[in-house]
């Protein structure tokens, strides 16, 4: 038996469209437990998104700075395909409600029988992020910046806010 412990690799992916709090509170509880983790911005041609693929890399990367065993990058295709090109063992989903859970769960079941050395690890989304969801951050930029800039930090990072206002024809006040 090896008496080191083999580096293990753990891979996060989504849409982050747009990055939550929530979503890093997972990729940095991640990368307090495995060794290195690869979030992955999942790219669906057919799929309409506010902000760029490009916009998206650099806010997360914005956003997780701080962490070195932290990687963001873009992929198409399968998540497992990711995964595998990273020796990732686990998958890495953050689950906020009881039917998040319903919906990840018939995921890794699929996930499992396309790459069975892969496992699936769920985090609990904290108590702070279990109701934030993309569309009520959009919902919440689209109504302006006064006072909704500082609602907007409560469920954003901070490089997040400006971008996302500028999305709705807003600005970020001055101060």
């Amino acid at each position: 038996m090896n008496s080191s412990p083999q580096p293990r690799n753990a891979v996060y992916a989504g849409s982050f469209d747009p990055v939550t709090l929530g979503h890093v509170d997972i990729i940095k509880r991640g990368a307090r437990i495995f060794h290195h983790v690869y979030v992955g911005i999942g790219v669906n041609p057919e799929k309409q998104t506010l902000f760029s693929i490009e916009e998206r890399l650099a806010l997360i990367k914005q956003s997780v700075s701080d962490y070195e065993n932290i990687t963001v990058e873009a992929f198409e295709g399968l998540t497992v395909n990711f995964a595998a090109q990273h020796q990732a063992v686990v998958m890495l989903r953050g689950v906020r409600t009881l039917s998040d859970m319903e919906a990840e769960f018939t995921m890794s079941l699929a996930n499992r029988t396309l790459a069975p050395e892969i496992e699936t690890m769920f985090l609990m989304a904290s108590e702070n992020y279990s109701h934030v969801s993309s569309s009520l951050i959009k919902q919440i930029a689209k109504m302006g910046a006064e006072p909704n800039m500082e609602s907007l930090r409560k469920f954003v990072p901070e490089p997040v806010v400006a971008p996302l206002l500028a999305k709705f024809g807003q600005s970020v006040p001055k101060s």
